[in-house]
């Protein structure tokens, strides 16, 4: 991260095709119960935050030996030694839950947790965690004995070793992160988190609303219920249906398989957004390092 400018992200390579933006100009619109809306959809994908807790009075975080905060700020991409000095003394700086003002607190980086404005960041400099756009008929996997293009060809330029975050069917498209950041893997992975995934799926035939509402009150599986959070059309035309899709479930070729149960097979399947982390504008087979923002914010949602 020591490389980013400020409250940015460094993009690495840009070129390659992009997924269409949905066309809005043909029939569609319609919103279904549960999270139809632009505001809904906004809040299925907000970070989750923990409320703030008091700081504990009195209670020194101070570290003998260890190093000045604001250096340690500056070194984590926050601006100069100066700008961070500002920070500190406008309290804008936490430390292991402590707001900390005075310029000569020592901190150990190792160990200490640090948050600006309720942001946390990341002192770990060898830990970094990025976005991948995964082009159709790639396998969101490290190694593939049967000899088809992986997920490790496409970051093959990268000396981490990462290891990609949940997982996407050759048939897929779209964004998947990737980290050498074992617990923030771990937690993104847990369904305790509840981290939402946004999806632009194309199925065959016309989306009526009952279909809706059954994705929505949930679909019976063989490997029990599935449920989607929301659901919006968002074109229909010529015997297909555009969809914006919003669920946190996590099981093998899910959106696929509840599409099928109403019997509307899918077509194209692109995955636009985990959590707070948007695909964006990011080309496809392209990488990025995502920004001391978008990690803080991410870190949050799963409690970091």
């Amino acid at each position: 991260m020591s490389n980013e400018r400020r409250g940015g992200s460094r993009r690495e390579s840009s070129g390659g095709q992009q997924p269409r933006r949905p066309d809005h100009s043909g029939k569609g619109g319609k919103n279904f119960r549960g999270g139809s809306s632009a505001k809904s959809r906004a809040q299925a994908n907000a970070p989750r935050r923990k409320p703030a807790k008091p700081a504990e009075q009195g209670r020194d975080v101070h570290v003998e030996g260890g190093v000045r905060l604001q250096k340690v700020l500056a070194q984590a991409g926050l601006g100069s030694r100066r700008a961070s000095e500002e920070l500190i003394a406008g309290g804008h700086v936490e430390v292991d839950g402590q707001v900390v003002t005075e310029l000569g607190v020592r901190v150990d980086p190792d160990t200490a947790v640090i948050h600006v404005d309720g942001l946390r960041i990341q002192l770990d400099q060898a830990k970094v965690t990025i976005a991948l756009n995964k082009p159709l008929g790639v396998v969101s996997t490290m190694d593939d004995p049967k000899g088809r293009p992986t997920v490790a060809d496409l970051i093959k330029n990268r000396e981490e070793r990462l290891f990609h975050v949940g997982r996407l069917d050759a048939d897929s498209e779209g964004l998947l992160l990737l980290t050498n950041d074992g617990e923030l893997a771990n937690r993104l992975s847990h369904p305790k988190y509840k981290i939402a995934k946004t999806y632009l799926v194309t199925v065959e035939g016309e989306i009526y609303p009952r279909v809706g509402r059954e994705l929505l009150k949930g679909i019976e599986l063989d490997d029990g219920i599935a449920k989607m959070d929301a659901v919006h059309v968002v074109q229909q035309i010529d015997g297909y249906a555009m969809l914006e899709v919003v669920l946190h479930e996590g099981r093998n070729r899910i959106v696929r398989r509840m599409f099928d149960a109403v019997g509307h097979p899918v077509t194209r399947l692109v995955r636009t957004r985990i959590g707070p982390i948007p695909l964006g504008d990011l080309k496809s087979g392209r990488t990025r390092v995502l920004g001391r923002t978008e990690l803080g914010t991410l870190m949050g949602a799963v409690d970091l």
